[in-house]
């Protein structure tokens, strides 16, 4: 492979959700720490959309990260993570118990609530925190939506006792925009979304993802007048970015060129289709900005969140170089699972990150919550 012709470790542009090659270009930053935010201060039902490609399954695998390292010092948190919601409503109960690993012998509604409930509850008198997380929401059923909308309703009389994210491309406004899901849309209490990165920070993501591969050169493979030709190739989308930058690698080496130049590109491109017309029609996203939905009058980046971030990121990132390789993760383990085995192999080797984390999530927490509650308009 190519990583040692250019002095690297491992490849870098992997389409994995590996939180050491996370890049907090402004997008990212913002929807990370909503989500966070919503998720540590039990705010019920959190938002995040975007097109394609533009990475919110990495944003809300790093979120799940923060909260299980935070959790590894006091804050216990209970997750379920649905990757494929395209679910019936009986499929969809049955699956949460087995996320939530929660025993249950009877395959009747009730008692399955039942048992859900218990957990909830039990849960949150540990002082831990309940989590769906449901990826591709955008495929859920309006009557499957409506069925989520109802396990929200389990509350006491000072907090929800289930936090409920819904990650999707921009069609989820428009799904959420029916009148019968009139209710659901009222839940919403913070949202975000995700877009293209710009010329600037395609060079930035490029840069970051290249170090934490291990490149130490002087110069970037990667020359100004190539990034320019990358962004306007891939339009900025972070996995189309990846792909073809892990395409140009290849070629150049092959072809001896320490340096890409704009014919490697261009034959990368035609490898991967990129010179056909790939753009897709624009989707209305009113009310839905990047960060908390205040209308993008507060930058939810800024100095003090942009440093608890950083905190985060970094110590993320110092824990998993710890642990580069943990022998008990395995491919048929669901992501959560995969994400404590490597949190608590990371907790061995450094038990001083927790305090870090715990501070910078506190940190970060505090922060937002000086912002003005957010509102979802569709």
């Amino acid at each position: 492979m190519y990583t040692s012709y250019y002095n690297m470790r491992e490849e870098p542009f992997r389409l994995t959700s590996d939180p050491r090659f996370f890049h907090l270009a402004e997008p990212h930053a913002a929807a990370l720490a909503t989500l966070v935010e919503a998720v540590m201060r039990r705010k019920g039902f959190v938002l995040m959309v975007g097109p394609i490609g533009t990475g919110k399954t990495t944003v809300v695998h790093t979120a799940l990260q923060i909260l299980t390292e935070r959790a590894a010092a006091s804050h216990p948190i209970s997750s379920a993570f649905i990757l494929n919601p395209t679910l019936s409503r009986e499929e969809f109960l049955e699956m949460l118990l087995s996320e939530f690993e929660i025993p249950c012998t009877s395959t009747s509604k009730p008692a399955r609530l039942a048992a859900l409930q218990r957990m909830l509850l039990e849960t949150q008198r540990k002082g831990g925190t309940s989590l769906l997380l449901v990826d591709e929401a955008h495929l859920l059923t309006p009557d499957l939506l409506e069925e989520i909308r109802l396990l929200s309703n389990a509350d006491t009389y000072q907090e929800k006792l289930l936090q409920i994210v819904l990650c999707g491309q921009p069609e989820l406004l428009g799904l959420l925009g029916k009148p019968e899901l009139r209710a659901l849309r009222q839940r919403v209490a913070n949202s975000c979304s995700l877009r293209p990165l710009s010329l600037s920070e395609v060079r930035a993501y490029i840069a970051e993802r290249l170090h934490s591969a291990g490149f130490r050169g002087a110069n970037s493979p990667f020359p100004a007048r190539v990034l320019e030709e990358i962004v306007r190739l891939t339009e900025g989308v972070p996995r189309l970015v990846n792909l073809l930058c892990d395409a140009c690698l290849t070629i150049g080496c092959k072809a001896h060129r320490p340096v890409i130049d704009l014919a490697v590109v261009e034959a990368a491109a035609n490898e991967l289709g990129l010179n056909e017309t790939h753009a897709e029609p624009e989707m209305e996203t009113k009310g839905v900005v990047s960060g908390n939905g205040s209308g993008g009058k507060e930058v939810v980046s800024d100095a003090v969140v942009g440093t608890a971030l950083d905190l985060l990121i970094h110590a993320m990132k110092k824990r998993r170089a710890l642990v580069p390789e943990v022998n008990e993760i395995l491919p048929e383990m669901s992501i959560k699972e995969q994400v404590a085995v490597a949190v608590n192999a990371a907790h061995e080797k450094d038990p001083a990150g927790d305090k870090v984390i715990e501070s910078a999530v506190d940190v970060l927490v505090h922060a937002m919550k000086q912002r003005r509650p957010s509102t979802l308009e569709l």
